[in-house]
């Protein structure tokens, strides 16, 4: 897969699988409508722009995150932001992506 399949996908799929086997959290950045759609089992849903306003709710989780959205966009920006507010966490790409891999 080339450089953008893998931005897309998150990058680092064997460190997203070792943090899930690890226990981290999934939260998905879509909307609550498309969350509702199908979601991976257990996540939470914490859409991208709601981020910041529950940022202390997301850090009180307490483990590590792998984030998902739809295609890994969202995902990735949310990401970027965590990880700059301390929060452990990886961008797992796609939901599909993520539920495959538990």
């Amino acid at each position: 897969m080339g450089f953008l399949g893998n931005l897309l996908k998150g990058g680092g799929n064997e460190k997203v699988k070792e943090m899930l086997q690890n226990g981290a959290v999934v939260v998905d950045v879509r909307s609550r409508g498309e969350f509702q759609g199908g979601h991976v089992a257990g996540s939470k849903n914490i859409p991208l722009d709601e981020l910041e306003g529950r940022l202390n709710e997301i850090k009180k989780i307490g483990k590590p995150l792998v984030l998902c959205c739809a295609s890994g966009m969202r995902s990735g920006r949310a990401s970027s932001f965590l990880k700059s507010q301390g929060v452990d966490c990886e961008n797992g790409g796609g939901w599909t992506s993520v539920n495959s891999m538990i």
